[in-house]
């Protein structure tokens, strides 16, 4: 697998850091589907063009993503028993956030309610993950929920004026938890969409010819209406070179924070083959599904930035 720098530049891409927030009952495969998918991706030196699979990676290969997981216990149990073993607590997690490049927040129908109830974690640290964006938008930050966790991400208030997507069996719930966060906010509505992940804030290269870029949607196979989504990006070494600047991140909502929301439970593996695409290389996202014999199944971009 590579997911690497140009040979352009001049040192190596740096390790995208991923936090994975945990709650009791989370579901198990909205947290190992995205896990498999992004330890899948590596960079390998000085090769841009070839792509290995991880049975055939050379010793100097590093990984492009590492992944951390916190919990409100040392250990936290899904809805169908899986027992995980946290890094950090919530605690350090607050401590430490700013060091991380990507949120995600796995969802789980048994853990949603008594989150949403008692306003309890992981909605602290997603209101303090946007706000640290909003403060500083010069770092690319990423906010991703797997299925149900987009209630969350409702119910905290950072879907206000944007699109998202969650479980279509709760399609009603989240508009009605969304339009609960716009009376407690500003007004400004979330457009609920039913797609398989809905990308906000993405950034990407249009190139030349748009029929070649791989990241445009430009008809939709269902006859519904036409998007002018994109369905990707490639921006995490636009980002690491500072060619994109400040003040057009700080005109963006929530200063320029990529927001992902995955629909069904394995959506959460297409939005993480995405983040793949836009951090790292699209190549590495068609291997990695090619590796894991997995179909990737593209949503959609519905607001960006092009660099």
């Amino acid at each position: 697998m590579s997911a690497i720098e140009d040979p352009a530049d001049s040192g190596p891409v740096p390790v995208i850091q991923v936090l994975f927030a945990l709650h009791p009952n989370f579901g198990a495969q909205e947290l190992c589907g995205p896990l498999e998918v992004l330890s899948t991706a590596y960079q390998k030196p000085n090769d841009p063009k070839h792509l290995l699979t991880i049975l055939l990676l050379p010793v100097q290969a590093t990984p492009a993503f590492e992944c951390t997981i916190c919990a409100p216990s040392p250990a936290v149990t899904s809805s169908s028993g899986l027992t995980i073993k946290a890094d950090i607590d919530y605690e350090d997690a607050h401590a430490d956030l700013k060091d991380y490049d990507i949120l995600i927040i796995p969802g789980g129908v048994k853990g949603i309610d008594p989150i949403l109830k008692s306003d309890a974690e992981p909605l602290s640290l997603i209101r303090a993950f946007a706000a640290l964006q909003t403060q500083d938008p010069s770092k690319e930050r990423t906010l991703m929920s797997i299925s149900t966790g987009s209630l969350l991400l409702g119910h905290a208030g950072v879907l206000q004026g944007l699109a998202a997507t969650t479980h279509p069996d709760l399609y009603t719930k989240f508009e009605i938890i969304c339009q609960e966060a716009a009376r407690r906010g500003d007004l400004e509505q979330t457009d609920v969409m039913e797609e398989n992940y809905v990308v906000n804030n993405a950034r990407f290269a249009l190139g030349e010819n748009l029929e070649e870029n791989p990241f445009v949607l430009s008809k939709r196979p269902d006859g519904r209406r036409k998007s002018i989504a994109r369905k990707g990006s490639n921006a995490w070494k636009e980002s690491v070179r500072k060619r994109e600047s400040g003040e057009r991140r700080r005109t963006m909502r929530l200063g320029g924070l990529r927001v992902i929301s995955s629909g069904g439970v394995t959506s959460g593996i297409d939005a993480s083959l995405y983040l793949v695409a836009a951090m790292c290389r699209y190549e590495a996202s068609e291997e990695i599904s090619r590796f894991l014999q997995y179909k990737w199944e593209k949503g959609v971009t519905v607001e960006g930035i092009d660099v």
